[in-house]
């Protein structure tokens, strides 16, 4: 069973239609945790990239604001899980990771 709508310490898994619909929100930030060669893969619109496997991960989220809401992901959903756990470590509340990361971006149809 996937973890949909289920809310993890201070993260929440979502899946692609739920990511499209917070994202109308203005004052959210699409963070992208895959390495810069995978983009070819494709990206969500409005995306800000931090690679999680890159040594100044941690330095690059805490200049972050805490206050806005996240919404992560990566190839899979499972290194954006990875990022939510250390970014909640760091004191970020709203977190939300994509459940099927980008292939489950990909592969949802979209409606005007």
């Amino acid at each position: 069973m996937f973890g949909f709508g289920k809310k993890t310490s201070k993260y929440e898994n979502i899946d692609a239609g739920e990511f499209q619909e917070l994202m109308k929100d203005k004052d959210v930030v699409v963070l992208d945790v895959r390495t810069p060669a995978e983009k070819a893969e494709g990206t969500i619109p409005g995306y800000k990239m931090i690679n999680l496997m890159s040594p100044d991960f941690a330095n690059q989220v805490s200049q972050l604001d805490k206050s806005k809401k996240y919404l992560v992901y990566c190839r899979s959903g499972n290194r954006s899980r990875q990022a939510c756990q250390i970014m909640a470590g760091m004191g970020f509340e709203n977190l939300y990771n994509l459940v099927g990361g980008i292939g489950a971006w990909n592969s949802m149809k979209r409606y005007a």
